[in-house]
């Protein structure tokens, strides 16, 4: 990847918070039932197998209960049938910019997407509410045999290899909210990398809600075959509203012998979004998977990305950030599953609790006992601003056998009141002494965000701490 640039990414709160009139050609209406899936299946004109899946996915959705854990409560907020399951000006995306509808053209400018794409990107899709209104690669990439379409497109011109691992790594009943996606799907990312190809720079998809009491259900599988490279990076962003709005994705990798993915998340959403995402990729012998994740916004988050170590040697790694500020709760977190011999996991996990804003961090670790030579390192962090913060703690390690190993560290901190004391005596205002804190407590991870987005992490963890002090 190129690091001779650092373009100016557009991520912070005040420049996602707008949206726009628009007038949709397809709208499902309010509420969810069969014949919403329908009106979906209809629109996106999908094969049959396809419907079916859809509405299979519905009557789990209807069987399964509501998480039990803290958060329960206030998934209570959301009422599914005051939900707009669809929305869009269209089912196929654009080629180019110019040809985008000028409201959401607008929308992408001001978030300096098509920048982006020219700077440093091989690939851009932007997604608008429930379809992608924009997708590209760079001819030098797709002459390499990279596929890089929505997920719509792919289901389309790609059956043979989107069939095969489409909702394999993911079960449709894994949990509520991946059953719901499975019956609305719509959106999100497909991915195919031929067997050695090396993308030299990354994939990009962006994600913007821009309707009021929406829900956006993209669905993005990404397959590195045998040898290959890719690193794929999202931004998520929506506007203020009073309603509720809720963002509930899935996404599946699958990373083929000796292949490397790496799956970046830069998430500013609104404080009105429940963000409820469920996340896993798939590694085979000596492969490897890496989940980058930056957690900052949204009413509740609660969004664990895993990796299945199915061959052996093979490597899972999450490194997360989360930042929850008043009123908000980040439960993040990580599974690792170790499924063959010589495997190895490690989970790095950073949380700031700022005001009232409350981090939880929930891994699971498990290596069965017919296993050996596996490993585990799980580190977590969490630093308190304030007297009211709160952070919790749930990690669960299940290690069997003999010659395996784990290892776990975990720490609560609070920003030191010397610290701050010695800074404001040299000059610094106490909310910048505080940013210097907390950027100091997460540096070591933020080196290894993408070099586009690290600039732009500690500027908003600074626009986070605006307001902080008191």
């Amino acid at each position: 990847m190129s690091t001779d640039t650092k373009p100016d990414i557009a991520i912070d709160r005040s420049v996602g918070d707008f949206s726009y009139d628009v007038n949709y050609e397809f709208d499902a209406g309010t509420g969810l039932s069969d014949k919403t899936i329908d009106y979906i299946a209809d629109v996106k004109n999908d094969p049959d197998w396809i419907r079916e899946f859809r509405h299979e996915a519905y009557r789990k959705f209807l069987e399964k209960p509501m998480p039990t854990n803290w958060a329960s409560k206030d998934l209570d907020n959301i009422i599914f049938n005051n939900i707009r399951y669809y929305l869009s000006q269209g089912t196929q995306p654009k080629r180019s910019w110019d040809d985008v509808p000028d409201e959401m053209k607008q929308t992408f400018e001001r978030l300096g997407i098509p920048e982006q794409e020219r700077k440093f990107l091989a690939g851009v899709e932007a997604q608008f509410d429930s379809e992608a209104a924009y997708s590209n690669i760079k001819a030098a990439v797709g002459e390499q045999g990279v596929i890089f379409v929505g997920s719509t497109e792919g289901l389309h011109k790609h059956p043979e290899i989107f069939r095969k691992w489409f909702g394999k790594v993911i079960p449709t009943g894994d949990n509520k909210f991946s059953a719901l996606n499975s019956a609305v799907f719509s959106g999100g990312s497909f991915i195919y990398v031929p067997p050695g190809v090396k993308v030299k720079h990354p994939l990009q998809a962006y994600f913007r809600i821009n309707a009021e009491s929406f829900g956006q259900f993209e669905r993005t599988l990404i397959i590195a075959d045998e040898g290959s490279e890719v690193m794929y990076m999202e931004g998520c962003t929506a506007p203020k509203f009073e309603t509720s709005t809720l963002h509930s994705a899935v996404v599946e990798l699958v990373a083929m012998k000796g292949a490397k993915i790496q799956y970046v998340t830069v998430q500013n959403w609104s404080p009105n979004v429940f963000n409820l995402v469920t996340k896993r990729g798939l590694a085979h012998e000596e492969a490897e998977i890496k989940w980058i994740d930056c957690n900052i916004g949204s009413r509740l988050t609660m969004k664990y990305p895993g990796v299945v170590m199915k061959g052996r040697k093979a490597r899972g790694e999450v490194i997360s950030i989360a930042l929850a500020s008043d009123g908000q709760h980040q439960d993040t977190g990580a599974k690792m599953i170790h499924a063959a011999d010589e495997t190895t996991s490690n989970i790095v996990s950073k949380s700031i609790s700022v005001g009232t804003g409350r981090a939880t961090y929930r891994g699971l670790v498990h290596v069965p006992k017919h296993l050996k030579g596996c490993k585990n390192n799980t580190e977590c962090d969490a630093l308190l601003i304030n007297s009211h913060s709160r952070t919790d703690t749930y990690p669960s390690i299940t290690v069997r056998g003999q010659g395996n190993s784990c290892q776990h560290e975990a720490s609560v901190s609070q920003i030191s009141e010397e610290q701050i004391f010695y800074m404001q005596q040299r000059g610094i205002s106490e909310g910048a002494a505080m940013s210097l804190a907390v950027n100091g407590f997460v540096n070591d991870l933020v080196q290894q965000f993408p070099m586009e987005y690290s600039v732009e992490l500690k500027r908003l963890i600074d626009l986070e701490m605006e307001g902080s002090v008191g």
